[in-house]
């Protein structure tokens, strides 16, 4: 795990990567890699790859990174962990073929893979990784990122550079890249509370989309395309008993998160005291001698927003024997963190779990822990949130034989109404459309209401478009490829595709990794995701009851009161939060932001503040102050 960089120049008579260049860039990511640091210039000036190290794996001098094969053609920097490195290794060594130079490094099987199958090796990894690849002989530059997109990857092409790396900061320290904001990904942000790939919120940069490559070409030439696909390994399992789809989940998970033990630092469980973090740890503990390791958040006694989980996850520390550890936040806690939170975001991720996932990373770290499992993907997987079930719900509704002319016209009475604005009001819009009426499982703002919050300039620029048009090419494949397409399947395709790789796992990448911590998530491992979308909907969604296939899996792992509460959500209490302090310093800081720029229109951002539902402004403040950290500097 660590953070990797990249230049590679396009123009050799402008632009030759030196340690000057490369290295502030690679330094700008210091907190991915504390354990150390590694650069690779190619003597005539045309590639340079950096490395900062989080050693977890191969602890040696001999796994340092840049890491070249023996003769020196291929070259990699390597973002990730590659939990069946061993199995592809014996493979390899079973050809006689390749000299080892390391002990057990699953960067130098990634390496030796590549060799001997070129990109088709990476359908043999099982882990999460994002590397970039240098072939000396045939010039040309690689770029990967896993199939889920647990580690990201960004890179920009100037005119006489192309430049990549794990966080957008450390492309920002180049002076050739600008900071600009891309007023396209901002209008897709306010609807998806992050920006679909490969947009990202600065103009020029790009996020490689989870599951694809790019090469670089001897020519300059960028191309690039999908390497796997949720569906790819899906096999329908019609006909099979709800008793042997447990009993497969439960295997299937078992051996995701044995696969996610492989470390030689010390590892821990987050624990939430939910069913996805409790079963993380129930199965973690499993053959452990040691009680393992395992840490929560909640929040002082002053804020009822939000449901106290901590007997739970006392409950379930006891029941596995762990060393539980816990750390309460407050909202003093909260805003001493804003700057250092949008600074390590990258541009807004604009969901305030960021701030317990940080303080959750840092409580393990502070306790000797690098390495952590995490509970994200359930949810996804098995209907796990009780707004799914409502939509599941209206897309029945929406299926009955009602003419798409009614549809549109009620929701034109709606807005004539006074009722525009209303959630129901745009799903109804979505139905007359002729579209699904679910567009993800965060959504921030709905069309209307977000034309109301842009400002003149943007109502005009963007008249006529919607946020729809990036659902689409991901509706089309869905359509094409799922072997039941369901609302429920469309639903869990489209958070994979969005939702998962953009916004969930990147708070947990960019708040993990910011205080040198790893995550690492068993519920998304793609074997486990394809047995999931292999399995038909009627089987998960039985009686209406949420995630009824995944307890039925773990009843004989976890506590009755485990499995039978209520869902809560790692939720934060920012709805109390702005009754005081907090509520004070988005209002100054929102103000200021209208005052100072042309995105937003402050009569309406003051009116939102002012309602009942004022909470919903987060991510206009999230992106106020990513605005001020990384564009106007």
């Amino acid at each position: 795990m660590c953070g990797i960089v990249g230049a590679l120049s396009l123009d050799p008579g402008r632009f030759r990567v030196t340690s000057g260049s490369l290295e502030p860039m690679r330094e700008r990511m210091a907190h991915r890699g504390p354990d150390g640091a590694g650069l690779w210039l190619a003597p005539d000036g045309r590639i340079g790859l950096g490395h900062r190290r989080l050693a977890i794996i191969d602890l040696s001098d001999a796994a340092l990174q840049p890491m070249a094969n023996r003769d020196g053609t291929l070259r990699i920097v390597f973002n990730g962990e590659i939990y069946n490195h061993a199995e592809i290794r014996a493979e390899l060594e079973r050809s006689g073929r390749y000299r080892w130079q390391t002990d057990h490094s699953d960067t130098e099987v990634i390496l030796h893979a590549f060799a001997e199958w070129g990109l088709d090796a990476v359908h043999r990894f099982r882990g999460m990784f994002a590397f970039a690849i240098w072939d000396a002989v045939k010039q040309e530059l690689w770029l990967v990122r896993d199939r889920i997109g647990v580690k990201p990857l960004y890179y920009t092409r100037r005119p006489d550079r192309f430049l990549f790396a794990s966080e957008i900061k450390a492309l920002l320290a180049d002076p050739s890249v600008p900071r600009a904001v891309d007023e396209a990904a901002l209008f897709d942000f306010l609807s998806f509370l992050t920006t679909p790939a490969p947009a990202t919120l600065f103009q020029g940069i790009a996020k490689l989309e989870a599951g694809c490559w790019l090469k670089v070409g001897a020519d300059g030439q960028v191309t690039g395309g999908r390497w796997w696909d949720a569906w790819d390994e899906v096999v329908p399992l019609t006909g099979v008993s709800d008793a042997e789809l447990a009993a497969r989940i439960l295997d299937e998970l078992r051996c995701a998160v044995n696969l996610r033990k492989v470390s030689d630092v010390p590892t821990g469980v987050f624990l939430s005291g939910g069913i996805d973090s409790s079963t993380n740890l129930a199965l973690f503990a499993e053959g452990e001698a040691a009680g393992v390791k395992a840490f929560s958040i909640t929040y002082d006694d002053r804020q009822r927003g939000v449901a106290d989980e901590m007997p739970f996850a006392r409950l379930i520390a006891r029941h596995t024997g762990a060393e539980h550890h816990e750390r309460m936040v407050g909202q003093d806690d909260l805003l001493g963190f804003l700057e250092r939170m949008v600074w390590l975001q990258d541009e807004p991720i604009a969901d305030p779990v960021c701030v317990p996932v940080h303080f959750v990373s840092e409580l393990a770290r502070r306790h000797g822990v690098t390495v952590c499992q995490v509970g994200e993907g359930a949810d996804e997987l098995f209907c796990g949130y009780p707004a799914w079930r409502q939509a599941l719900d209206l897309a029945r509704l929406d299926r009955l034989p009602v003419p798409r002319l009614v549809k549109t016209a009620g929701a034109g009475l709606l807005t004539a109404l006074g009722h525009g604005d209303r959630h129901y009001t745009e799903l109804l819009r979505r139905a007359g459309a002729g579209r699904p009426i679910f567009w993800g499982g965060a959504e921030g703002f709905g069309e209307r209401r977000k034309f109301a919050l842009l400002s003149e300039r943007l109502r005009r620029q963007f008249r006529g478009h919607s946020s729809w048009s990036a659902l689409a090419p991901i509706r089309q494949d869905f359509l094409e490829r799922a072997w039941e397409p369901s609302a429920l399947n469309w639903m869990t395709y489209l958070d994979l595709r969005l939702r998962l790789p953009e916004l969930l796992l990147m708070r947990v990448d960019k708040m993990s990794m910011g205080v040198g911590v790893e995550a690492r998530v068993p519920f998304l491992d793609h074997r486990f995701v394809a047995l999931a979308l292999s399995i038909p909907t009627k089987a998960k969604t039985g009686n209406r009851e949420l995630k009824r296939l995944l307890k039925q899996a773990v009843a004989g792992l976890l506590p009755r009161e485990i499995i039978d509460r209520p869902k809560q959500g790692f939720a934060v209490p920012v709805a109390d939060w702005m009754l005081s302090g907090l509520g004070e310093h988005m209002r100054e800081t929102l103000r200021a932001f209208c005052r100072e720029t042309d995105f937003l229109d402050g009569a309406a951002v003051e009116l939102l503040l002012a309602g009942p539902q004022r909470a919903a402004a987060w991510p206009l403040f999230n992106f106020a102050l990513w605005w001020r950290c990384h564009v106007a500097g």
